[in-house]
C-alpha cells in the first residue's frame, strides 16, 4: 500500500474520492456546508470537487443541495463485473435464502471496510436496514468483516486494525482493540463469525469464509436476521450449517471451474 506522504500519492484525487463517499443512505442530498463538515474540506474546495463532479454528470444540483446521479455506478460496475465470484455465488445465496427464508448476502474486504458484491434478499422478511450490491459497511462491526479482518495475515491485519475509530454503532459494539482482536482470534478458531446487535439494534448475522482456488479467503458469506425471531442458538444451530453446506458446495464448484 502507498504511503500517502509518498510523490506518488495523487491527494487532490484522494479528496475527490471522499466527497464521493460522503453520500450514502443516511444522507443521498447535502448542502455544500454538509459535504464540507462530513469531509474535512474546505467550503472551497468541496465546491470545486462538487462542480466537477456535477460537469462530469456525477452529481447533480437544485442550486442548494447536491446528490449524486445514477452515472456513478460506473465507476463501481467494471469492478464488480470483473469478479466471477459474483455471478458465481448468486445461485447459493439463493438456495440459502430460499432455505432459511433470511437475506442472505456475500461481501469482500476494501480497506477497513467491506462492499457487498451479491445479496439474496428474503422474499417476506425486511429489516430495518437497507443494503445492496456495493453497499459499504464498516468491518469490525458486521460479521463478514469480522470473518475478512481474521483470515487476513498478520501483518497486514493489524495494519487495518490502526484504522478503526471504535466509534459505537450500538451499545453491543466492541469497544477496542483488544475485545476486536480477542473476537478475530476466536472467529478464525471457529471459523465464523455472529455480530448480534453490533451494526444495528435488532439485527444479527453469521458469516463463513468463502475460499479461491488456492485457499485463500477472498470473501464472506452471510445471513442476517430479526433478533426478536432468531437467537444467537438458532444461527449456530440452524443456520450455520446450511451456510457451510453452501460455502463448500461454491468452493467445489470455483475448482472444478478453474
Amino acid at each position: 500500500m502507498i504511503d500517502p506522504d509518498s510523490p506518488d500519492f495523487v491527494a487532490s484525487f484522494a479528496r475527490g474520492l471522499s466527497v464521493v463517499r460522503a453520500f450514502g443512505a443516511e444522507a443521498p442530498r447535502q448542502t455544500l456546508s454538509e459535504v464540507a463538515e462530513r469531509t474535512g474540506l474546505t467550503r472551497a474546495a468541496a465546491r470545486r470537487f462538487l462542480l466537477t463532479l456535477e460537469a462530469l454528470g456525477y452529481a447533480r444540483s437544485d442550486g442548494k443541495y447536491f446528490e449524486l446521479t445514477p452515472m456513478v455506478l460506473e465507476l463501481g460496475f467494471s469492478y464488480l463485473s470483473s469478479l466471477d465470484m459474483t455471478e458465481a455465488i448468486q445461485p447459493w445465496l439463493r438456495r440459502v435464502s430460499d432455505t432459511l427464508g433470511e437475506s442472505c448476502s456475500a461481501a469482500v474486504l476494501d480497506g477497513i471496510d467491506i462492499i457487498y458484491v451479491a445479496r439474496a434478499a428474503a422474499r417476506h422478511r425486511i429489516l430495518a436496514i437497507s443494503l445492496n450490491v456495493g453497499a459499504r459497511l464498516p468491518a469490525w462491526c458486521t460479521s463478514m468483516g469480522q470473518v475478512l479482518l481474521a483470515n487476513l495475515p498478520p501483518a497486514r491485519r493489524n495494519m487495518l486494525l490502526r484504522d478503526i475509530s471504535f466509534e459505537p454503532r450500538t451499545p453491543h459494539s466492541l469497544g477496542d482493540m483488544k475485545s476486536l482482536g480477542d473476537r478475530l482470534a476466536l472467529v478464525r478458531d471457529q471459523g465464523y463469525a455472529i455480530a448480534d446487535q453490533e451494526l444495528e439494534l435488532g439485527l444479527r448475522s453469521i458469516a463463513v469464509p468463502l475460499h479461491d482456488r488456492t485457499g485463500v479467503v477472498v470473501a464472506a458469506m452471510n445471513v442476517s436476521a430479526q433478533a426478536a425471531r432468531v437467537s444467537v442458538e438458532m444461527l449456530e444451530g440452524e443456520y450455520l450449517p446450511v451456510l457451510l453446506d453452501a460455502a463448500r458446495q461454491f468452493e467445489a464448484t470455483e475448482r472444478v471451474r478453474g
